[in-house]
């Protein structure tokens, strides 16, 4: 039980597109990204997804709209919602989600990743 300091976890971000697990809670996880440019296209079959911007802004394409997260806002993308981030600046962003997440959910990719690192 030991507090977590956002901003000493970012400074340890290099990657794009690379969540690392902050911390763990009822079989959910906190995840930190560092977001730029955009990611694919996908969807999730059985979670719900939280995206909290800490620290830039991005848009969260769906298929039929789109829509900015600015600082300090949070959107969740419910299961089965297909929907693609794009961060035209760098981006810092919490993840909130079920621990069997998988980043790319329903498509395999150069981005899959099925075992994420610690922060």
């Amino acid at each position: 039980m030991s507090k977590i300091n956002i901003a000493e976890k970012f400074a340890k971000i290099t990657e794009y597109w690379k969540p690392y697990i902050a911390a763990e809670l009822n079989g959910q996880c906190v995840k930190l990204d560092k977001l730029k440019g955009e990611f694919v296209f996908h969807h999730h079959e059985r979670e719900d997804e939280m995206f909290l911007v800490v620290k830039g802004r991005f848009r969260m394409d769906f298929r039929d709209r789109q829509e900015w997260v600015e600082e300090g806002e949070f959107i969740v993308v419910p299961r089965g919602v297909e929907h693609r981030p794009v961060a035209e600046e760098e981006c810092w962003i919490l993840l909130f989600e079920p621990a069997t997440t998988l980043n790319t959910g329903n498509v395999e990719n150069e981005r899959t990743l099925h075992e994420l690192e610690r922060v």
